[in-house]
């Protein structure tokens, strides 16, 4: 402070100036969001998938934090747009939210939806964590490896065939039958993972591209196969089980994350508010055992970090839907 401004302060000004720059730090601590009300936080999956089982995991814990509760809306159809559309068009005040998966960055190359592209009306808030996705069979395939499968596909009288619940998964097959060389894998489209595992038990379905969550189980009772996981490394739920590239084919590598959308618009200080909730929600252990159970593990970022790492996911997804269109 220069000496011709010391003299304009008397010493009472300048006493007052000095408690409101101690007090500052106190006042932004204070005014971190919470909502004073219940919170609606949409899957727009069926229950019982990776994106439900997390949800489910967070909710509770939020809704202790927070004091307010958080009740988890599953409104599953066209691809996870129905649940997704739910949240673009909510007001943006924090009280309506939407956890989703990599899809919602192909959702605009989607045939019959128009050209719509939810990331344009929708705020990122944080990823909550991550999974590697997996290669899973029905344990009637004879095979044990996916080299093994993918040779059975080849010369089996009956055409494989592959289950994909939403459009990364249906990506990945048409890259396996091109790339593997597999002409007539049959694709059969589902509305979410658990009608996908049930056809899979029943043999009704050869293989799919899916999350670990709901497959863990039977594959642990035998009834299920998991050729791979697709993750960079192995998966900690599933030590035992190869990644893509050490089956032999490194470019089936994708990692599932959950993460957590706001309408467009909605305040900064609101998104910053749920990351740091959620950031202290997985510090909880039955939250850290929920997820860890369902095959993944915390990845609580800002709002800024996860904005970036969405942006990445858009650039190789769109370079992965040239190649292969959606139908």
């Amino acid at each position: 402070m220069t000496r011709r401004l010391q003299r304009w302060i008397s010493p009472t000004g300048a006493a007052l100036m000095a408690s409101a720059l101690l007090a500052a730090p106190a006042t932004h601590a204070q005014t971190a969001w919470k909502p004073d009300r219940p919170v609606t936080l949409v899957v727009p999956y069926s229950p019982g998938g990776g994106t439900d089982a997390t949800a489910r995991a967070v909710s509770k814990q939020l809704g202790i934090l927070w004091g307010q509760p958080v009740v988890v809306e599953n409104l599953a159809g066209a691809d996870g747009l129905i649940g997704t559309r739910r949240v673009m068009e909510a007001r943006p005040d924090g009280y309506t939210v939407l956890l989703q998966v990599p899809s919602i960055v192909v959702t605009r190359y989607t045939p019959g939806l128009k050209g719509i592209d939810p990331l344009a009306r929708l705020e990122p808030v944080t990823a909550v964590s991550q999974s590697p996705a997996a290669i899973v069979a029905s344990a009637k395939v004879p095979a044990r490896t996916l080299a093994e499968f993918i040779a059975y596909c080849k010369t089996s009288a009956q055409p494989c065939s592959v289950a994909s619940g939403e459009s990364v998964s249906r990506i990945s097959a048409r890259q396996l039958a091109a790339e593997a060389g597999i002409p007539n894998l049959i694709f059969v489209n589902y509305r979410g993972t658990s009608p996908i595992v049930a056809d899979l038990l029943a043999n009704n379905v050869n293989m799919a591209f899916t999350g670990i969550t709901a497959a863990l189980p039977h594959y642990k009772a035998g009834t299920l196969k998991i050729f791979a996981t697709q993750g960079h490394q192995r998966a900690a739920a599933l030590p035992e089980v190869p990644t893509s590239a050490e089956a032999g084919y490194p470019q089936f590598q994708s990692v599932t994350w959950y993460g957590l959308f706001a309408p467009k618009g909605t305040p900064a200080p609101v998104l910053q508010g749920y990351a740091t909730a959620l950031r202290e929600a997985v510090k909880d252990a039955d939250v850290r055992k929920a997820i860890t159970a369902a095959g993944a593990e915390p990845v609580v970022n800002s709002p800024a970090e996860f904005a970036m790492q969405i942006r990445e996911e858009s650039e190789r997804m769109g370079a992965l839907v040239k190649r292969y269109p959606l139908e």
